[in-house]
């Protein structure tokens, strides 16, 4: 795997191979020395357009656990605050030996341009772009669904008749798109919900079921899982809904609502939460909330991302 810039690039078999060696970089986290020798050698640039915590920190410590050597560049403060292009930065980087770049950027396609170009040889990670794909988060999230589905004998296992159901605000989420094209390749079958205002106009390229009623979706659907979305206000220029208030009314996993779910159902979120916006504390903080499993399992996918993309069959992950 050369780069990963999109779950809509992977195949069903390659997607249950990045779980799988996730599976294995889960393990490394249980040893008393956490670290692999496996990206030894190797430099890891961050490059961040946008701010981020979760994410880059992620990264940083998944490279750091395979030996790579970590560079971490945040746009603000640098070339890029006096106008330096992608390209120009891009150089630079390859200039100084860059193997492997993890890229966050506001402009949709961006981790494509930089991985076609031809302006750097390295491996290309897509951190985010725009309102277009978060392929990792994904992964991460089906990495916890799997877990949570099949247990400790989840390797090789697909999502197979699983149903998710991901609500909020779907137009602005690039973990959203990233899920829905991994999830269904992995074999689940997929809900949205949403204010008809949050839905993306090209929605029947995802593949997925749309409604715009949750309570009506929850009864007939039955989901396993109940992914809420953040409302990515900073994104908004225009009123998508009448108020926080009704919002959570309607498409809000308040309490109520979170107990009238089934009990296996699981509950995740890719955060950062608005709680009493899209989620309540009471579903946030459940034992049949993921979100600190995703957080965790985060690292573990990452770390199997950057081995291969950037070491591939070369060495044994184990």
């Amino acid at each position: 795997m050369r780069h990963l810039l999109s779950t809509a690039d992977l195949s069903r078999d390659e997607a249950i191979r990045v779980l799988d060696v996730a599976e294995d970089m889960a393990d490394v986290a249980t040893r008393e020395v956490r670290k692999l020798p496996t990206l030894r050698g190797i430099t890891v640039v961050n490059l961040f357009y946008e701010d981020s915590t979760r994410t880059r920190i992620s990264f940083e410590a998944a490279a750091k656990r395979l030996s790579a050597d970590v560079i971490n560049f945040a746009a603000k403060g640098s070339s890029v605050s006096k106008g330096e292009s992608l390209k120009d930065t891009a150089q630079t980087l390859a200039a100084m030996g860059a193997d492997g770049i993890v890229i966050r950027h506001p402009s949709s396609g961006a981790p494509r341009v930089l991985a076609d170009s031809g302006w750097v040889e390295a491996g290309i990670v897509n951190a985010g772009d725009g309102t277009h794909e978060h392929p990792t988060q994904a992964l991460l999230d089906a990495f916890t669904i799997r877990r949570r589905v099949h247990g400790t004998v989840s390797r090789g296992r697909a999502l197979d008749g699983v149903e998710v159901m991901i609500v909020g605000d779907i137009l602005h989420s690039r973990v959203a798109r990233s899920n829905a094209w991994l999830l269904r390749t992995l074999g689940a079958h997929v809900t949205v919900v949403a204010p008809p205002t949050l839905v993306p106009v090209d929605v029947s390229r995802f593949g997925v079921d749309v409604r715009y009623d949750l309570d009506e979706a929850l009864a007939e659907v039955s989901p396993d899982v109940v992914m809420m979305l953040r409302i990515q206000q900073e994104r908004m220029n225009d009123a998508f809904f009448p108020n926080p208030r009704e919002y959570a009314r309607s498409w809000g996993l308040g309490a109520a609502r979170f107990r009238s779910l089934p009990p296996s159902t699981l509950v995740m979120h890719p955060g950062p939460m608005n709680r009493g916006l899209e989620i309540s504390d009471e579903a946030a903080d459940s034992p049949r909330s993921t979100v600190r499993e995703q957080v965790t399992n985060g690292v573990a996918v990452r770390m199997a991302v950057l081995y291969l993309t950037l070491a591939g069959d070369r060495e044994d992950a184990s």
